[in-house]
């Protein structure tokens, strides 16, 4: 329960990170500021698919730092590691 709010912030936190860092991923694949949406008329389903497939990635691997290196903190804090709800450990 105490890893809730944690989890929230860090969540926030690296919800934030990760679109930064998309963002400059996408300029170094295709040297542009902006990615395209999927209702971009402009864009081919390539760019739109290659776009939404880095941006999971991304997000994905950054949540998975960032909730490992929380139940880490708190583990190291508490002594205890943090269960999710539902009672999935």
């Amino acid at each position: 329960m105490a890893y809730k709010p944690v989890g929230f912030v860090l969540g926030w936190a690296g919800g934030a990170l990760a679109g930064m860092a998309f963002q400059k991923t996408w300029k170094l694949i295709r040297h542009e500021d902006d990615a395209p949406d999927a209702l971009d008329p402009d864009r081919g389903w390539g760019e739109i698919l290659l776009a939404a497939a880095v941006q999971g990635a991304l997000f994905a691997a950054v949540r998975s730092v960032v909730d490992r290196s929380g139940a880490k903190a708190i583990e190291r804090s508490t002594g205890v590691w943090p269960t999710q709800a539902g009672g999935r450990d």
